[in-house]
C-alpha cells in the first residue's frame, strides 16, 4: 500500500478531513460536516470553537471508519495537514483549553468604527498606511482588528489577558493547539500564510512586528510562534490517529495555489467557497500592488525553504450569496438548484446584483457599501436573480483579474480554478465569458485539502511526497472556452461596474434617528 496522507480541511462553511495517497494524489476518502454560523447583530458573523473542533474529530473517526470499511490500514496514514479558513480569531484559556468567546468571523463587520479610528490616526487618514510592512490594507477583514474588539469589549478575555492566560490564534492555531495536547501541552503555533493574514506580520523579516502590534496595542506574549508551511509542528494526542505528526499548515487560499500547482512566477488560481480568492503567484519577492490587491505571504515549503508571495485579490461574497438566496430569501431548496433556474433564464435581462453583505473588498477596500439589486423591471422573476447573483461572481472576479494584469503588466492567459462553486458548469462557462479568457477546472476539485497534504507529506522527517518538478502528480481537468463576443461580455461588464457605484457608501456612522439601531 502506498503512503497516506490526510488533511484537515476547515472552512468557513463546513468541515472536511480527506485522505490522499501520496504517490498518485488520489483522493482515498473524506467525511464533511457543515458549520453552523451565528448573527447575532447585523453584520457581526460568529462560530462556536468548540464546535469547530467537535467537527474536526467528528470528520476524523467518521473517515477512519470509512478507511477500514476499505480494507485500508489507518497506520498507513503517515503526516496531517491543517488548511483554514484565514483571518477568522480566538482567543481562549489556556489553564482550562476553553474558548473565552466566539470565534469572530473574517468576514464579520462589527470593527467597523475600530477601523475608522485607526484610519483616522493615521497621517493623511490612509487606510494603507501600514501596507509597506503588511501588504494589506486597514480593514475589519484582518485579525487585529478583530483582537482588539475582543480585547476591548470581552471582560473575560481582557481578565485573562491581566492573568496571563490569553492565547491568539486563528483557526489553524487553535486546531494544532487542541490537536497536540491543548492544556496539557499543546503546541501554540501558526504558519507564515495564516500570520500575513493578521496586520501584526512584517512580511519581509517574517516574523511579528513590534511596531505594529503597539499601533494596535496587541500584547505579543498572546501571538503564537510563527514556523514555516511544512515541517513537523507536533503529533496527534488522541483518537485514532495518536501518535501521527502534523506536519503541514497553509491558509486555504494558500493551500489551494500549492494544490493547483501554482509554483512558477505569473500562476494564478481562483476559489470560489463563501468568498472569492484570486492568487497569482509573484516569487520570492513580495509585490506591492497598486491597484487595490493584497500581498500575502503565500507559502515556505521547509524551515530553510525561501518564502514565496502573492498578490490576492479578495472577494466577501461569492457561494454565500447563494446561501443567501436559499436561506434568507427561500428563493431555492439547495445550492444546486441555483444553476437550473438561471440555466432556465439564460440571461439576467438587464438585472444587476452587487452582493456587498460586507462591504466590498478588493479592489475598492470600501466597508460601508451594502449590497444592491438594480435594472429590475415587470418582466424580472426569480431565474433573472438567479442568473445575476452567479453573474455577480463572475464579475467581482474579473475586477480582480484586471487589477492583477495592471499590477504584473503580464496578462493572464488562462485561469486555473477550484472551490465548491466550481461543480456550477454554467457558472464555470460565464466566468470564461465574462474575463474572455478560458477557464481551467481540476477533475478533482479538493485542491485546497490536496495542497496541504502535499505540505505535510513533504516535510522533513516525513518525506512521502515529493514536489520537485518532475514527480509532481498529473492532475486531469476540463476547460471552458469563452463563447461570446468579447463586445458583449464588455457591455455587461460596464454595466455591472455602474451597479457598483449605487451600491458605494451605503451605511455611514452619522447619527441615525429612524429606530433602527444602525449607526455605530
Amino acid at each position: 500500500m502506498d503512503p497516506l496522507v490526510a488533511a484537515i480541511d476547515q472552512g468557513t462553511s463546513s468541515t472536511r478531513f480527506l485522505v490522499f495517497n501520496a504517490k498518485t494524489a488520489e483522493l482515498i476518502s473524506h467525511h464533511q460536516v457543515e458549520i453552523n454560523q451565528s448573527f447575532p447583530k447585523e453584520g457581526w458573523v460568529e462560530e462556536d470553537p468548540r464546535e469547530i473542533m467537535q467537527s474536526v474529530h467528528e470528520c476524523i473517526e467518521r473517515t477512519c471508519e470509512k478507511l477500514c470499511k476499505l480494507n485500508i490500514d489507518v497506520s498507513n496514514i503517515k503526516a496531517v495537514g491543517v488548511t483554514n479558513q484565514r483571518e477568522t480569531t480566538l482567543v481562549w484559556d489556556k489553564d482550562t483549553g476553553e474558548p473565552l468567546y466566539n470565534a469572530i468571523v473574517w468576514l464579520d463587520l462589527r470593527t467597523q468604527s475600530t477601523v475608522e479610528r485607526l484610519i483616522n490616526k493615521a497621517p493623511g487618514r490612509n487606510k494603507n498606511h501600514l501596507r509597506h510592512k503588511t501588504g494589506l490594507p486597514i480593514s475589519t477583514y484582518f485579525s487585529a482588528v478583530k483582537l482588539r474588539w475582543l480585547l476591548d469589549n470581552v471582560d473575560e478575555v481582557h481578565e485573562a489577558f491581566l492573568s496571563q492566560r490569553a492565547m491568539f490564534g486563528t483557526v489553524d492555531s487553535w486546531i494544532i493547539w487542541c490537536l497536540t495536547g491543548g492544556k496539557n501541552g499543546g503546541v501554540h503555533c501558526t504558519d507564515v500564510s495564516n500570520a500575513s493574514r493578521t496586520m501584526l506580520f512584517n512580511i519581509h523579516t517574517m516574523d511579528w512586528d513590534p511596531e505594529l502590534c503597539r499601533y494596535f496595542d496587541i500584547p505579543m506574549e498572546i501571538l503564537p510562534s510563527v514556523r514555516s508551511s511544512s515541517e513537523i509542528y507536533g503529533w496527534m494526542k488522541s483518537g485514532s490517529l495518536a501518535g501521527v505528526p502534523i506536519s503541514g499548515c497553509l491558509g486555504d487560499q494558500s493551500a489551494a495555489l500549492v494544490g493547483q500547482m501554482c509554483f512558477n512566477e505569473g500562476q494564478a488560481k481562483n476559489t470560489y467557497g463563501t468568498g472569492c480568492f484570486l492568487l497569482r503567484n509573484t516569487g520570492t519577492k513580495p509585490v506591492i500592488s497598486d491597484h487595490g490587491l493584497l500581498t500575502t505571504v503565500a507559502y515556505k515549503l521547509g524551515k530553510d525553504e525561501p518564502a514565496c508571495f502573492a498578490l490576492e485579490g479578495s472577494v466577501a461574497i461569492a457561494g454565500a450569496v447563494v446561501r443567501w438566496l436559499k436561506d434568507n430569501m427561500g428563493m431555492v431548496q439547495s445550492s444546486s438548484e441555483i444553476e437550473k433556474l438561471a440555466a432556465a433564464a439564460g440571461t439576467s435581462y438587464g438585472c444587476y446584483f452587487v452582493p456587498a453583505f460586507s462591504g466590498l473588498y478588493a479592489p475598492y477596500w470600501e466597508p460601508s457599501a451594502r449590497g444592491i439589486i438594480c435594472g429590475l423591471t415587470q418582466f424580472t422573476n426569480r431565474n433573472h436573480l438567479a442568473f445575476a447573483a452567479l453573474e455577480a461572481v463572475c464579475f467581482q472576479t474579473r475586477e480582480i483579474l484586471d487589477a492583477m494584469n495592471q499590477d504584473s503588466g503580464v496578462p493572464l492567459t488562462q485561469l486555473k480554478v477550484d472551490g465548491g462553486m466550481t461543480s456550477n458548469r454554467l457558472l464555470m462557462q460565464l466566468q470564461a465569458d465574462i474575463l474572455c479568457i478560458p477557464v481551467v477546472r481540476p477533475t478533482m476539485s479538493e485542491t485546497t485539502a490536496l495542497g496541504v497534504a502535499m505540505a505535510a507529506g513533504a516535510a522533513e522527517g516525513v518525506g512521502v511526497w515529493s514536489l520537485s518538478p518532475g514527480q509532481l502528480p498529473h492532475v486531469t481537468s476540463e476547460r471552458y472556452e469563452p463563447q461570446i463576443n468579447p463586445e458583449e461580455s464588455e457591455y455587461r461588464f460596464a454595466r455591472w461596474k455602474k451597479a457598483v457605484q449605487k451600491a458605494m457608501n451605503w451605511e455611514t456612522t452619522e447619527p441615525c434617528y429612524n429606530g433602527s439601531g444602525h449607526s455605530q
